[in-house]
């Protein structure tokens, strides 16, 4: 809401378009299947993603195009056919209009409008422990950059060889990072060493990798004995990207 206000303050959008963009029910429909929450942002400082797990491709690509149509930028996550996808949108009207970025390995495609910037709000550290999990921090670094996070990456720094994570953990306290995400798999205890030594919020990010149960990695994180560690739910990047860029958002904005 502070945005809409703000850009009419200074004539960037007129009296009837702001009461346009502040009414709750501003919404469209796709195929009266899909219901678009393009107002979501001036509620809750979350555009709408898409959830590409369970939907047809035909309708990621109508869904991401009308999002973007709207709000400037649109992200689609755990898109599986993502060659699929952007066929559909490279066929769409006035696609030129707009850029497809593409993350293979996090299984996102976003879609900006070329004349269309995202205001830079803070950093922030993704750290992984091994190589395993990077599909997840890719997909917490994709969501955290649609929130406007500059993202540090440190991958494959886990506690089979705990020296590696003293370099990179010094550099991201170095540019002054307001949060940093871990995710790890296996025994799950790289967050809490992280949460250790740092002075700066930490969100851990249980993986499914790694042998036997699954939970283990979750519930290790829950009972860390390390203050200042919020757990997300497993391979949920996404979830950790958005709280990490919600948290630097409500610091930006007091700046």
């Amino acid at each position: 809401m502070r945005e809409i206000l703000t850009k009419f303050k200074n004539g960037e959008l007129t009296l009837e378009e702001v009461e346009k963009k502040l009414k709750l029910s501003h919404l469209d429909e796709i195929e009266k299947l899909y219901k678009l929450d393009f107002n979501r942002k001036s509620r809750v400082g979350v555009p709408e993603v898409v959830y590409g797990g369970g939907k047809k491709i035909e309708d990621i690509a109508k869904i991401l195009f009308k999002l973007a149509e709207n709000n400037g930028i649109a992200l689609a996550t755990r898109v599986n056919d993502i060659e699929k996808v952007v066929k559909l949108l490279n066929n769409m009207k006035n696609i030129d209009k707009f850029t497809i970025d593409v993350n293979e390995m996090a299984k996102t495609i976003s879609l900006t409008k070329k004349n269309y910037k995202i205001d830079s709000i803070g950093k922030i550290g993704i750290i992984t422990a091994g190589t395993s999990d990077i599909p997840v921090a890719e997909e917490a670094k994709e969501a955290a950059k649609l929130m406007g996070c500059e993202v540090l990456k440190a991958y494959d720094v886990g506690i089979a060889g705990i020296h590696r994570i003293t370099k990179p953990l010094k550099k991201m306290i170095d540019e002054d990072v307001y949060c940093i995400i871990v995710v790890a798999g296996m025994e799950g205890a790289l967050p809490s060493v992280v949460a250790s030594l740092v002075d700066i919020p930490v969100i851990g990010v249980p993986t499914s990798t790694g042998y036997g149960i699954k939970e283990t990695p979750l519930l290790a994180m829950l009972h860390s004995c390390a203050p200042g560690l919020a757990v997300v739910n497993i391979d949920n990047g996404f979830g950790a990207g958005i709280f990490a860029g919600l948290l630097v958002y409500n610091i930006y904005k007091r700046l």
